[in-house]
């Protein structure tokens, strides 16, 4: 299949003989093959750009360099990996402020050439956070876009933790939430009192669009438990004492 800058539904209708008007409203099942078909080797497919590391040692597999297919698919939004440690988070003066950018990716190469040489969950430290949000969007609570807005979250063992984290990915870029525009991004906290991921969105007031987010997310990972979404603003305020004002 040889499709050069096409959109993420397009190449997922091709794979599937689906109306690409129609493919980001159906299963991520569905849309799995399509997306991971174009995952190529560990170090990617034909041209050469190294992402270097910038002393993100913790992130980055030093054995692999990263490459990029001349012959990309593009995604509807460009997205960008960032990355806080334990050791930079105790030497920051304010919240956030140690949180580093590591690359800004546009198509299934650039994602996979990033995802394969990221180290998985389990070799990280603990108190580390790997964040995958939208393009010129934060993970900051102070971002415009994310100031209004609140997080659903799940728990996950660490036997677990990777294939959600990449289901969850994958159903971020490839556009499979209904109410995809209001996502801000995702969040993975590799904790030892039990890792979990978060997906932020951008106005949590919108309880039709937050309860469609979050039942969709607990579908595409196969989550059977009940889970909660909390106000940024409750957060901030209460702490670990913010209940969730909304449940699925």
């Amino acid at each position: 299949m040889t499709v050069e800058r096409s959109s993420v539904s397009a190449i997922m209708a091709e794979e599937e003989n689906l109306d690409p008007n129609t493919a980001n409203h159906c299963p991520i099942q569905k849309h799995l093959p399509a997306i991971k078909a174009i995952r190529g080797g560990e170090e990617g497919p034909s041209k050469e750009q190294k992402i270097t590391c910038g002393g993100n040692g913790y992130v980055w597999k030093k054995s692999k360099s990263t490459t990029v297919n001349q012959h990309s698919h593009s995604f509807q939004s460009s997205w960008t990996f960032w990355f806080d440690t334990p050791s930079s988070k105790s030497n920051q003066t304010t919240w956030g402020s140690s949180l580093r950018t590591l690359y800004t990716f546009a198509t299934i190469e650039e994602f996979w050439s990033l995802y394969n040489n990221i180290h998985p969950p389990n070799k990280w430290v603990h108190g580390s956070d790997l964040y995958c949000f939208k393009h010129e969007i934060e993970p900051k609570w102070e971002d415009p876009v994310c100031a209004n807005g609140g997080k659903w979250t799940m728990m996950f063992p660490t036997a677990t933790l990777e294939s959600n984290w990449l289901n969850t990915l994958l159903s971020l870029v490839g556009e499979q939430f209904e109410h995809g525009d209001e996502i801000c991004g995702a969040v993975l906290n590799f904790r030892t009192r039990g890792d979990k991921i978060s997906i932020w969105t951008k106005n949590a007031a919108n309880e039709e669009a937050q309860l469609s987010i979050g039942k969709q997310w607990k579908e595409l990972v196969g989550c059977n438990e009940t889970i909660g979404f909390i106000f940024h603003e409750d957060a901030k305020t209460l702490d670990r004492n913010a209940r969730p004002r909304y449940t699925v």
